[in-house]
């Protein structure tokens, strides 16, 4: 990788591209080629990873981490790990004790000290002699094995005459590892395998530590997806993909690759390094939007009081989108169609439907002085309001006391029960202070009641917005409790002034569900886990990490809670929690003092999350619709298009190389398929590659492209364009 990497909180495109420069930079500064993954010191493994590995012509990971579990072993060392898709890679867990803490021989260390103590250690902790009879010391000072001195020299030495102790050589990871696939593949004994998340059972509030840097790393990921099709898109209507800025894109990525070290984005490092990262996301920022500028200038054209609605998602929407139209007036699509509208501050709301996916529509304003907007279908009186989806009332802490769908004809919450519970639990972990969330936080745990004021800051034909304020101790909270006529979406808008320390911070959702399981988002698709607490494997799991969503659902009907920046959650029986901010000081004294911003959703829908379409909703929470100035040649457009709704788009880029267009995508919904892709562009011909942009076969020049695609499986194509 380009560094040792957090696997919880970047995507799976930041985890694709983390290899893909990272072997670049190996084969191009030493030739050579890349054969397994070395993540000593990361705070638990996607089940993503697997299959990212092995497209990427890696078949081999090592860690020693998951020993630091809380409460449970790993029952093997060695073992086929199984990623959500079924891809298998031989995974290796490093058995060195810790020489000086003393506290087993369970608990492994990425700093292998060349100690008697340490090599016996090393044989006994190993849990599959019956595999192989060579073990792996990473020595050295520095986490997983840095600096060798002539301590650690003259002590190998001297072990070799030491009675009764294995054998110590020195020898490379690569062979060592090539040694121990030759040996696995050939034994004839049973290989364990793994099939799930390698979740640490330890580390929990790095899921949601340095607010300020998990927000950023969002934004800018969605920004980059963006900035990536713009310029190749720019590019190829110029005839030219080479014209593609992709070295500068290349070269911001790295800055969001480095901040996603394993102790910058988990939250872990000390002050100056968020001082230094605040500046760096800056840079990442100004390089992606200086590139989407270029683009804009190249496929959009002045055409005074004309917008074209952008839309780089995968699937057709229809949404509401602020433009920058202050005046009185009608705004109508290409076709000629009258808009839906709701005039804001510095802002008119503009309904547009059917936006083509990865592509456009154009939107015109026409300044009519008497036009009127559409009466609103929000009734408020009160604390009670009336949606066109849901009857909600209000209590007098500003709390949901009761949340009824019209159109399925059912209470959300449980009964008895109140949602958008603001909460504080006192976080004193035993150790860790900004790495860890001990399963005892909620012993002590109190509720934002103070609402100082609660008003109707909109009430239009599109949208309602109850804003309110609370404070609590030293802190206050602002909150736009937002509702919309279009969408079922339920969105809270929030500012935080936030002066606690050794306070966590919640929002809570008790639900009107039964199930024994909750679905989380993670890169390149889901994973289930359990919301009860049967066994200890289940209980560690007290705090689990979602990207854009986690959803409780029955068969017939769930609920899911969205984010635009948070990953830390909690989901146990029907009580769903998202975490919000966690302020420890050490090793940062000043960790997340002061304003954050952010917004999370509730969002009741019939069936699963694949029937309620839970991730297109995500999806547009994090990444809206956008108006540009100025048209296209083509009033609406779709740069490519999917036929099922069951894929995600994930990358439209030039290939680092320079030679053709990249386009990535993936199955989300745990279903096999067949898609059919059309590309609104012309090309010589196609043929699909691995994540590191190899070619897997010979071009083809079909012009329709159907492919057969598994569960959760990512697709990656090269066009060859002129």
């Amino acid at each position: 990788m380009w560094v040792e990497a957090d696997c919880n909180l970047p995507s799976g495109e930041s985890l694709t591209r983390q290899i893909l420069v990272g072997t670049r930079f190996f084969k191009e500064e030493f030739d050579q080629d890349t054969e397994f993954l070395w993540l000593p010191d990361v705070f638990g493994y996607s089940w993503a990873l697997p299959q990212i590995l092995k497209k990427s012509g890696i078949d081999v990971f090592m860690t020693t981490k998951i020993s630091w579990n809380e409460f449970n072993r790993m029952p093997h060392d060695t073992f086929y790990w199984t990623g959500m898709d079924g891809s298998k890679v031989l995974t290796h867990f490093v058995t060195t004790p810790d020489a000086d803490a003393n506290i087993g021989p369970w608990f492994y260390t990425y700093n292998g000290m060349l100690t008697p103590y340490t090599v016996k250690g090393v044989w006994n902790g190993y849990n599959d002699k019956q595999l192989t009879k060579e073990l792996l010391i990473s020595y050295g000072y520095g986490d997983g094995g840095g600096g060798v001195n002539r301590e650690a020299l003259e002590h190998r030495r001297k072990m070799d005459k030491i009675p009764g102790l294995p054998n110590v050589k020195t020898k490379t990871a690569r062979d060592y590892f090539r040694t121990l696939k030759e040996n696995v593949e050939n034994t004839m004994e049973y290989v364990h395998t793994w099939d799930g998340e390698l979740y640490l059972e330890f580390h929990r509030g790095t899921y949601t530590s340095h607010a300020y840097n998990k927000k950023m790393n969002r934004k800018l990921e969605f920004l980059y997806r963006e900035a990536e099709w713009l310029t190749a898109m720019a590019a190829i209507a110029q005839g030219n993909l080479g014209k593609a800025s992709q070295e500068k894109l290349t070269e911001g990525w790295k800055i969001i690759l480095r901040n996603q070290f394993h102790d910058i984005i988990p939250g872990s490092a000390i002050l100056p390094v968020y001082e230094d990262s605040k500046v760096e996301y800056a840079e990442a920022a100004g390089i992606a939007e200086a590139v989407e500028r270029d683009a804009c200038a190249v496929l959009f054209h002045p055409a005074g009081d004309s917008w074209t609605i952008l839309n780089n998602g995968t699937w057709t929407r229809t949404e509401t989108v602020p433009v920058q139209e202050t005046r009185t007036g009608v705004f109508k699509d290409c076709r000629g169609n009258v808009l839906k509208t709701q005039k804001a501050s510095g802002c008119t709301y503009v309904e547009v439907p059917e936006v083509p996916p990865m592509g456009g529509i154009a939107i015109h304003f026409e300044e009519m002085p008497d036009a009127e907007e559409k009466e609103s279908p929000f009734i408020i009186e009160g604390t009670h309001i009336e949606t066109p989806f849901y009857s909600v009332d209000l209590n007098e802490c500003g709390q949901i006391a009761r949340l009824y769908d019209k159109e399925s004809e059912r209470e959300v919450l449980a009964a008895g029960e109140r949602g958008n519970v603001l909460m504080m639990f006192e976080d004193k972990p035993c150790e860790f202070d900004a790495w860890n969330i001990d399963i005892f936080y909620q012993e002590k745990a109190r509720e934002i009641e103070d609402l100082v004021s609660m008003e109707v800051a909109e009430q239009g034909a599109l949208r309602a917005v109850i804003r309110m304020k609370w404070t609590y101790m030293d802190s206050t909270i602002w909150q736009d409790l937002v509702l919309y006529s279009n969408d079922r979406r339920i969105d809270f808008v929030t500012k935080v002034d936030y002066q606690e320390q050794h306070q966590l911070m919640k929002a809570s959702f008790p639900v009107n569900i039964r199930a024994v399981e909750a679905t989380y988002d993670i890169q390149y698709g889901n994973v289930k886990r359990p919301n009860h607490w049967n066994t200890s494997w289940d209980m560690a799991k007290f705090e689990t990490v979602a990207h854009r969503f986690a959803d409780l659902s029955q068969r017939d009907y769930g609920v899911s809670i969205l984010n635009d920046c948070k990953y830390g959650h909690d989901i146990k029986e029907n009580r769903m929690r998202i975490t919000l901010l966690k302020s420890g000081t050490n090793p940062d004294y000043k960790q997340d003092q002061g304003i954050h911003e952010f917004t999370y959703s509730l969002y009741p829908h019939k069936g699963d999350f694949v029937e309620g379409e839970t991730a297109k909703e995500a999806y547009s929470l994090n990444q809206p619709l956008k108006a540009v100035e100025g048209i296209g040649s083509e009033e609406s457009f779709a740069f490519l298009a999917f036929d099922k709704d069951s894929v995600e788009l994930d990358a439209v880029k030039r290939s680092e190389d320079g030679t053709a267009l990249v386009v990535r995508f993936h199955e989300y919904t745990g279903s096999s398929t067949k898609v059919k892709l059309t590309p609104g562009f012309t090309y010589r011909s196609f043929t699909e590659c691995d994540l590191m942009e190899r070619p897997m076969g010979e071009p083809s020049e079909e012009k329709e492209i159907v492919m057969d695609v598994t569960p959760y499986e990512i697709k990656t194509l090269l066009f060859y364009v002129d």
